[in-house]
């Protein structure tokens, strides 16, 4: 009653199932309090099985948003095997507008293997590792700047040690059709939701898909697209479900995010103003910004410089920082 998570669904059941998964947690409102998280299931015969969430943090809204729309509009009709729908994986946080769960502080894309008895954040991430992720082929996992950061649109998968699947992986981030894309390799321990489905034994397909904790035309435009050609690939639905437009993109460019150094970071309170925008080729002492001391005019602004040449990935939006906060991430272009 108090621990665990408990949840009523037959995954081997035709048709379409909403349901919740269901996890105790006393709060000072409620003692028998469960957090409830939406899931659909849509199950057509045998074939392909695909995972698709998004809310894994809370701000990021093209995916939450997304999937919500499909959840509604997929005939099981019109589909071959199986696909799971959870909107909004990390529902407190989504429920709160933050990246991390206010009833743990839980960030759940760091929270994997988890753990069975541990905090609700935990105890979701052991249940998507141990029993969902298992049980499909494909886990894709949608995600964004959230508020605090923009960032180029780009799909992501982790470096699988197994050729088959990691060589399935990287034709599926290609087929998303996202001008960029990444190969992690964060290790066999890694604790992000792309560390779990390859532990698994899915593949595990990401991305990042916008960011400023808002959704604009164009980002829903290429989620709404990325959605529909992994469907299509995986061959779970024959024709787009969210009326994507197929326009003709240009073929996904490889970039690297390897080192501390391609990160410029705040090293005390300050006002951050850049010099660069998203997506602009930079060199090595190129002006990234100014940071400034509003709380002492007589200081001049100080001029911040990059120390790797690449392609800004990401920009902080909040001008206000603190020490450690992650202003720019520059990305190098690596051939394959």
């Amino acid at each position: 009653m108090h621990t665990g998570l408990a949840h009523t669904l037959d995954f081997d059941r035709d048709g379409k199932t909403l349901s919740h998964l269901s996890i105790p947690f006393s709060i000072d409102r409620s003692p028998y309090f469960q957090v409830k998280v939406p899931i659909c299931l849509i199950r057509n015969g045998d074939g392909p099985s695909l995972l698709l969430m998004a809310g894994n943090h809370g701000d990021e809204y093209e995916g939450e948003l997304s999937l919500a729309k499909l959840a509604r509009r997929l005939d099981p009709k019109r589909i071959k095997g199986r696909i799971t729908i959870m909107p909004m994986a990390n529902a407190p946080a989504v429920m709160a507008a933050k990246r991390c769960s206010p009833l743990d502080g839980g960030n759940l894309n760091r929270a994997f293997p988890g753990d069975p008895s541990g905090t609700p954040t935990s105890r979701l991430a052991n249940f998507l590792e141990t029993e969902l992720f298992p049980r499909h082929d494909v886990v894709f996992d949608i995600h964004s700047g959230g508020t605090s950061m923009e960032h180029l649109p780009t799909a992501l998968v982790e470096r699988n040690a197994d050729p088959e699947r990691h060589r399935r992986g990287v034709e599926l981030m290609r087929k998303l059709g996202m001008p960029y894309g990444f190969i992690a390799d964060n290790g066999q321990a890694s604790p992000t939701s792309m560390g779990a489905a390859r532990r698994a034994g899915a593949v595990g397909v990401s991305g990042e898909f916008g960011g400023g904790g808002t959704a604009t035309v164009d980002s829903m435009a290429i989620t709404a697209r990325a959605l529909d050609r992994l469907m299509i690939a995986m061959g779970v639905v024959g024709a787009p479900v969210l009326g994507a437009s197929e326009k003709h993109s240009a073929p996904t460019r490889l970039l690297s995010l390897s080192r501390h150094s391609q990160g410029l970071y705040a090293t005390r309170r300050g006002w951050f103003e850049p010099a660069a925008r998203l997506g602009d080729s930079v060199t090595s002492g190129q002006l990234a910004g100014w940071y400034h001391d509003l709380e002492r005019l007589d200081v001049a602004e100080e001029a911040l410089h990059f120390a790797e040449s690449g392609l800004v990935l990401s920009r902080r939006l909040h001008t206000m920082c603190e020490a450690g906060d992650c202003l720019m991430q520059i990305a190098e272009p690596v051939d394959g």
